[in-house]
């Protein structure tokens, strides 16, 4: 089982998703915690990740894994 902190400062939760910028498409993509902590991505647990806010005009990708259900 993967297990890595939430990203945010100060946030001491575990990390559930994974979320990534793609600038070039203003956008940001938030999926499934990765297998492996990635230098250009964040980690965020499940509050952090229900609260992501992006930038006017940019738009969120959400993943989410069939068979899974969301709170």
């Amino acid at each position: 089982m993967i297990q890595r902190p939430c990203s945010k400062v100060s946030c001491n939760e575990e990390a559930e998703a994974t979320l990534t910028y793609v600038y070039s498409d203003s956008m940001a993509v938030l999926g499934p915690l990765s297998y492996n902590a990635e230098p250009h991505s964040y980690d965020l647990c499940a509050r952090h990740a229900e609260r992501l806010s992006v930038p006017l005009g940019w738009q969120v990708v959400r993943h989410v894994v069939l068979g899974h259900e969301q709170s």
